[in-house]
């Protein structure tokens, strides 16, 4: 609630002078919680976003570990691949 007072002062000369007072109770509460919705949106919004990129990161982190996995695979297959080779030239030797 807002209350104006209005005050009239008059000299022994007749010069008048007024003076206005505005009185207010302070009520700023809309503001307040304004202001307040606005941060919650933004810490979700922040959340949010972290939280994404935290699974980006995983994702990233699979995906390498999985073509590590495929590599090994394939060297392990090189490797039996020149086993047998190396087999069969031993056993073409012998004969």
């Amino acid at each position: 609630m807002t209350e104006e007072r209005i005050t009239e002062t008059s000299s022994p000369t007749g010069d008048t002078h007024t003076t206005h007072t505005v009185i207010s109770d302070g009520g700023s509460s809309g503001s307040s919680w304004g202001m307040l919705v606005v941060f919650l949106i933004l810490a979700m919004l922040g959340f949010v976003v972290f939280t994404q990129m935290s699974n980006s990161e995983i994702a990233k982190d699979n995906a390498v570990t999985e073509a590590a996995n495929q590599v090994g695979n394939a060297a392990e297959q090189v490797g039996d691949a020149a086993q047998t080779a190396g087999e069969a030239v031993e056993g073409a030797v012998d004969q």
